[in-house]
């Protein structure tokens, strides 16, 4: 009879907000195949009609389970089976069968998540970069700027990218960058250079990065992109990279234009090129120089073929090299340059190593605090009809906080974990008030206790709502997850878990 009476309204709400949440988190205890992170455009796996949402959870991503009939368990798997297999690739998912080409796959993958849980830069590894213009820029520019930004991120194949404006107490604007796998070298190269190409014949632009002068750039595709030689220097190895990009029609006619004027050259073997060469400028550096065929001169061309070179102490180092500059400059070319240049304020780096011993590391801090709470509480009221109904009051917090995290796509960081923490230890203490309220003799009255205990609980609840305000922007946003956490976790307490446990322990005290 007294369990019936233990469902009251308040608990009914708390277990149906543990049931949400744990229909938020999703958990996935089933870890084979490869998920599809993303999708590149005119590749084969986009013209066979695969697509990513990007709004999608990370359990709700499309997984591979079979390539060409054999089992899928791990990346591992997925790698070599691509790579053992002929000119065609036939695929089978979750949702579908597909048949794609090798050459020009386009598929991004990662592990199959085990919930829908997004982990911060602390327990997955990767680089956090603090950065801010060097100049002053309205909100439109600053817009465009974080678009741009994240255009050169997103080509460039880095995956889980975290970008975010953050404003700190003095009102400077600054952004947030978070980049799961991706090393210090990378984000610092890809995000301190402004990323201005010019093409120039002499003194004259040709054309610039951008879709207003490019409207196609090779990537991925053998056929028109990649490393087509490498040759040892004297005490070094060169590999040479190409790929090719599409003019517009406005671009194509000024290089028309440009070469109308310019003589010939003829090499020792009879070939005819222009007297000056197409030179590519990154950032003022010249990064190639290429000769203009003859039969190109005054004619409006729109296929152009990019080089240039990797240089590196071994083949491989060379070959390394040649491909990072050549994604590099196909990203520049595709997004453009940034609307101004921006200053590295601060540059974290973490392996995945060690972002997974953080984890373990914080779960094993959950549950030994969880253990000493309980200690705690059952030495001061000696009743198990106490202690264990705190203890599983404290973890739904905790569990409805992380449902919650999880519903607005919050990164779970190792900040966001300490406000968990912090609000579930400030529950302990509403709990304790409540208790001492009900056990107390001062009023007969169970709603006059109740009232008491809750107006206790209502003070401090605003004290430190206010005191967490003013980390949401300190730190320029590096607090905000310990402040977004402590908050929500203060007010599902307040609305939701207090309430509840306040009815249990009336019921089980026999109030």
């Amino acid at each position: 009879m007294k369990i019936r009476k233990l469902f009251t309204f308040r608990v009914i709400i708390l277990l149906l907000c543990i049931f949400l949440s744990i229909l938020i988190i999703n958990p996935n205890f089933n870890s084979n195949g490869v998920s599809i992170r993303a999708v590149e455009t005119n590749s084969s796996a986009s013209f066979a009609g695969i697509t990513v949402n990007p709004n999608a959870l990370p359990t709700d991503y499309e997984i591979i389970i079979l390539i060409n009939d054999q089992q899928i368990n791990s990346l591992e798997d997925y790698s070599s089976t691509i790579l053992s297999s002929d000119q065609t690739v036939r695929i089978t998912t979750d949702k579908a069968q597909y048949t794609l080409l090798k050459e020009n796959l386009g598929l991004v993958v990662d592990e199959v998540a085990d919930s829908n849980i997004i982990r911060g830069l602390e327990l997955q590894g990767g680089t956090r970069a603090l950065v801010k213009p060097t100049e002053e820029l309205t909100d439109q520019q600053f817009d465009d700027l974080l678009e741009t930004m994240e255009n050169r991120l997103n080509v460039y194949g880095l995956r889980q990218l975290l970008i975010k404006k953050a404003i700190d107490l003095s009102g400077n604007n600054f952004i947030v960058i978070e980049i799961a796998g991706a090393t210090k070298e990378e984000v610092s190269d890809l995000i301190s250079k402004q990323g201005n190409f010019e093409a120039k014949i002499g003194n004259d632009i040709v054309f610039e990065g951008g879709e207003k002068d490019i409207t196609y750039v090779c990537r991925d595709d053998g056929a028109c992109s990649g490393i087509r030689s490498c040759d040892q220097l004297d005490s070094q190895f060169q590999c040479q990279f190409e790929f090719q990009i599409r003019l517009s029609e406005e671009a194509s006619e000024r290089q028309a234009a440009v070469t109308s004027n310019l003589g010939l050259n003829v090499s020792e073997s009879g070939y005819q090129y222009l007297e000056k060469p197409l030179d590519l400028y990154l950032d003022g550096n010249l990064v190639d120089s290429l000769n203009i065929a003859a039969d190109l001169k005054g004619k409006a061309a729109k296929d152009i073929l990019i080089s240039g070179p990797g240089i590196g102490s071994t083949e491989e180092d060379a070959l390394n090299d040649a491909t990072a500059n050549m994604k590099k400059l196909q990203t520049v070319l595709i997004t453009g340059s940034l609307p101004t240049s921006l200053e590295i304020v601060k540059l974290d780096s973490i392996s995945p190593n060690l972002g997974s011993s953080f984890e373990k590391n914080a779960l094993l801090v959950a549950v030994l605090a969880i253990i000493a709470v309980a200690v705690v509480i059952f030495i001061r009221y000696r009743k198990l009809k106490i202690s264990v109904p705190m203890i599983i009051i404290s973890c739904s917090e905790a569990l409805i906080v992380l449902g919650f995290l999880t519903l607005i796509k919050y990164n779970l960081d190792l900040a966001a974990i300490a406000g968990i923490i912090a609000a579930v230890g400030t529950g302990v203490d509403d709990q304790v008030v409540i208790t001492d309220e009900i056990l107390g003799k001062e009023s007969s009255n169970w709603k006059e206790r109740y009232k008491k205990a809750f107006f206790i609980i209502i003070a401090a609840y605003f004290a430190t709502l206010a005191a967490m305000i003013p980390l949401l922007r300190a730190g320029a946003g590096l607090l905000t997850g310990f402040a977004i956490s402590t908050i929500a976790g203060i007010t599902i307490g307040v609305f939701i878990t207090r309430p509840a446990f306040a009815s249990i322990i009336k019921v089980l005290l026999n109030e």
